[in-house]
Formats: C-alpha cells, structure tokens, sequence
C-alpha cells in the first residue's frame, strides 16, 4: 500500500452507516463476548489466553490505567488529523494489526480478511509466519507488505524463508526475537488447543456445539480451500492444522543470535523491524545492526509471565536510540491507549486480539467497523486533550 485511504473525519461512527448486526458492538472490548460465543473453546482460548498466571497479560492493561491525562484546554482543535507516515508510507490512523497466528481458523479465510480490511481503512496489517494462507496468496489478494516471521539460527532455512518473502513483493520484513522457546501457555492444555490440532471427542464435540462455526468457518473453508496448512514457517509448506502425529519443524530458535541478525540484514532489501524488544540496551544493539525499526512487545503476555509491560520501558528505548522509529504493542484497546503510546514516544502502535474477534464473528465488516471505532475514539480525545496533530503529543501530557 502505497497511499492511505482517505482521511478519517468524523467525530463518531455514525451508527446508520453500520451494519445493523454491529450496532451494539460500541468498543473494540465488545468483539470479545461475541466470539467467545461463536469459537470452539480451544480456538477461542488460544486467542484470549496468556501463559502461566496471566501476569503480564493483565499489567499491559493496567499499566495504561496508571497514565493520567492532563488536558489542555481553549485550543483550536477543528483540523485534527490522525495520518501518520511510518517507512515513507502515509497510513490513515496511528496503528495497524499486529501478526495473529492461526487467524483462518478463528475466521473464514481470516488471513485475507483482516488484510482486506486493513487496506479498505489505510492502516497497516503484518501478516503472521504461523499463519494458515499462503503469503503470496496474502500479498496478492490482501495488498499488505509486511510480514513477521520467526527464523531458526539455521544459515539454509534462514535464507530461504527470507528469499520467500522477498519474491513475494514484501518490503517490510518482523522479526520476532523473544521467542527462543515457547511460552508455558497452561491455558492451552487446560481448553484442549495444540498446533497441530489432534482429533478427539473434545474437540468434535467442540465443532458440534458451535454450529456457527463448524458450517461458517470450518466447514467453509474445507469446501473452498482444503485442510488449511502451516503455510509460512518455513520456505516450503509445513503440516495440516488437523493431525494425529505430525508438529511443525520449529527449528532451532534458541540458537538465533545478533550474528544471524547481520545475516538477515545483508540478505533482506526491505525494512527490517524487530519485535519483541524490552531491553534499551537491546533497542541501540539493533540499530547499530542496520535495523531499522523495532516493536517494543512483551507479546501480549504470551511468552515470559513477569515480562514487563511495554509502556513502561517506552520512554528509555525511545532515548535510547537515534530517530529509529519506535513502536509499541500489547494492552492497547483504546484511543487513549494509542494516544498514551505517541506521547511517550512510540511512532505507532499494533494490536491484535480485538481485530480476530472481529473477524471471527463479523467478517471483514467487523474488522473495518472495529478500526473505525479506534479511529473515532482518537479523533475525540485529541480534541478533549487540546491537540489537532498528533506530532504535536509529547510526555508532559501525561502523569
């Protein structure tokens, strides 16, 4: 995407030019009730969860709670603007859709559809490794340009993924650092969710007791596209998300360091972005390394429990580092919540859970009504907090 979608204007999202269906739904918190609803517990469980205790999971949220506004008041705030430029690009909004795997589990052709909807609106979408669509097909039919992988410390499988990627008309490339070893995620042993998905009683009787799902979602997809796969973890096509014996190749990530890094760089063209960064002291390592951005993420609580919030360490990475763009997910659900961010400095913010309930259980309409609704909500509080630009936020807003 080369241009943004025009300028989001409106106070509010005028409730006749919603969907009736999506009417209630007044905040990106309201997609969740509703895909609980509709998703099998194992899929829905594996979105919503964190690991081990949930710890960071629920400090993301309150971290935010602890910044205050101090609002300036008798401003001329009648031409807010909410564009952002990141890379050279001009976007419509401050934030994108973080990378969700397994997306086209959750929703019907779901990697597409938050793709679609993302390009509709003028934000950015990254386009998961774990993801079940192939990433050309992606890039083809979705029109985003930025993909998140996670590589082994493997020069060959390193190589050729990023080849892939590169063929396939990205420029933008993630990848994600604060995974040398999964996370203890309980909650996925506790709902009956793996990856590959293993046939059980549970997990048809799961199909059988969300009709909606099992004919909308599964079903539908079986029809249309066959057994989905892991398409995009590796250079070739990885196992079915439906196996007795089979697990994905996940390599040896625990072997990747700063020198695969230089690898990645002087073979990748793009923009290189690392996500997963906590550490100031890690944020001026990557950018002596030629990258150039990276996404302060505890990844949204789903790998360390105790990992600190992002927000948190905002402020010292942004010092910490030479005009590299910065940006931040994990615990964002509101306009305040983006706003928070760029006044500490982030140059935009992800988020990713709201968007798949929205997908799940709305479709591509659901996406573009939840990305209206973080709009409008940003529009509002610019003017309540007495600016009408956003590179006009700074930390003394804030206490």
């Amino acid at each position: 995407m080369n241009t943004a979608a025009p300028e989001f204007r409106a106070e509010q999202v005028k409730r006749s030019s919603v969907p009736r269906r999506l009417r209630h739904i007044l905040a990106l918190d309201d997609f969740e009730p509703a895909a609980r609803a509709f998703l099998p517990r194992p899929i829905y469980g594996y979105i919503a969860g964190a690991c081990e205790n949930g710890q960071s999971l629920s400090d993301n949220r309150q971290a935010f709670a602890e910044l205050s506004f101090v609002p300036k008041i008798l401003r001329d705030v009648s031409n807010r603007s909410l564009a952002r430029s990141l890379f050279g690009v001009n976007y419509a909004a401050p934030f994108g859709i973080a990378p969700m795997g397994l997306s086209a589990l959750a929703a019907l052709d779901g990697d597409v559809v938050l793709a679609r909807a993302a390009f509709r609106t003028g934000v950015p979408v990254v386009l998961s490794a774990t993801s079940l669509t192939p990433l050309e097909r992606v890039a083809r039919e979705g029109s985003t340009r930025w993909f998140q992988a996670y590589l082994p410390g493997e020069h060959e499988r390193i190589d050729a993924m990023v080849d892939r990627v590169q063929a396939a008309g990205f420029d933008t490339l993630v990848l994600t650092v604060d995974v040398p070893v999964a996370g203890n995620r309980e909650n996925n042993v506790r709902n009956g969710f793996d990856a590959p998905l293993r046939p059980s009683l549970n997990l048809a009787w799961q199909g059988v007791t969300h009709p909606r799902w099992l004919l909308g979602t599964a079903l539908r997809t079986l029809a249309q596209r066959g057994m989905p796969h892991f398409e995009n973890m590796d250079a070739y096509r990885g196992p079915p998300i439906l196996s007795r014996n089979l697990t994905r190749a996940l390599g040896l990530r625990d072997r990747l360091n700063w020198n695969h890094l230089q690898r990645i760089r002087a073979r990748w063209s793009g923009k290189l972005v690392l996500k997963g960064i906590l550490a100031a002291s890690d944020a001026h390592l990557a950018q002596e390394h030629g990258v150039d951005g990276i996404i302060v993420s505890n990844h949204g609580g789903r790998q360390l429990d105790g990992a600190i919030s992002p927000i948190k360490v905002l402020p010292e990475i942004v010092a910490a580092v030479d005009g590299m763009p910065v940006m931040l997910d994990s615990g964002i659900r509101r306009g305040t919540d983006v706003i928070k961010a760029l006044a500490l400095g982030a140059s935009f913010v992800f988020i990713g859970r709201p968007f798949l309930f929205a997908a799940a259980r709305f479709g591509e309409a659901g996406v573009v009504h939840a990305i209206d609704l973080l709009k409008s909500e940003i529009n509002r509080d610019m003017a309540l907090i007495g600016v009408d630009n956003l590179d006009r936020l700074e930390p003394s807003a804030l206490r």
